[in-house]
């Protein structure tokens, strides 16, 4: 009696083997092609929005400036604008946005940068405005503490549709090089008021009139990369309880 149960037991564990051995030959049988296909299926890239870009010119009586970018970039970064710090705050925006961007403008810069500055500000806020288009499937919202050596600045942004800028910096000197620091608020000034954007930006430290301004366009970048994401729990539709932004 004791020989047959034995048997019995030992016919058992060698059909779970072969039963084990079978499920892992089907498992592995798979081609890479076929894995690739279906991580792919389960985990598309931005939800099918892609490509997110646009291209707008802006010329008047004191500037021509054309902008082109892209929401899905990699941090590309090409601008001449006859303002150098100007150029490299945009470059800022393109590093930690992952925002492919190009900006190209001429201006009455032997005047002053102010016309300059401000248009480009106007176009850029333009063109994101286009990008995003209805803003269906975005997070909406981005928020991002940057620190820049002993400055420290907190930037929140909700793309509402309501333009509102709340500007909490206080820069210590009246230039940086050449560029007039009074700049900085009409930069933003214009991007909010052409993206329909709510800004708000403020200095908890800093007293580095360069680093304020960085640490302000690095959170800002960083606040829209996360703004302009695509949320894959509300791809297609609108991040607004009233349906519309």
């Amino acid at each position: 009696m004791l020989t047959v149960k034995a048997n019995y037991r030992l016919l058992f564990i060698l059909l779970a083997i072969a039963v084990g051995l079978n499920n892992r030959a089907n498992l592995f049988s798979q081609s890479p092609a076929m894995q690739t296909s279906d991580r792919q299926i389960t985990t598309p890239v931005n939800l099918g929005f892609l490509p997110r870009s646009a291209s707008i010119r802006r010329t008047t009586g004191e500037t021509d400036v054309q902008v082109t970018l892209n929401l899905d970039g990699g941090g590309k970064c090409s601008a001449s604008t006859g303002v150098p710090f100007l150029d490299h705050m945009l470059h800022q925006i393109a590093s930690h946005g992952l925002i492919d961007l190009e900006v190209k403008a001429t201006g009455d810069i032997e005047i002053d940068d102010h016309h300059t500055n401000e248009d480009v500000g106007i176009t850029l806020g333009q063109a994101l405005s286009q990008a995003l288009g209805d803003r269906k499937g975005i997070v909406r919202f981005g928020n991002f503490l940057a620190p820049l050596d002993e400055a420290l600045i907190q930037v929140a942004l909700d793309f509402s549709g309501r333009p509102h800028l709340s500007y909490g910096l206080q820069i210590p000197t009246q230039r940086v090089g050449t560029y007039d620091t009074q700049l900085v608020r009409e930069f933003f000034v214009a991007i909010v008021n052409h993206s329909q954007m709510t800004l708000h930006i403020r200095q908890l430290d800093g007293i580095n009139s360069h680093h304020i301004i960085e640490a302000t366009f690095k959170a800002f970048a960083r606040s829209l990369r996360m703004a302009v994401e695509i949320d894959p729990r509300r791809a297609g539709a609108i991040p607004s309880s009233k349906g519309v932004l």
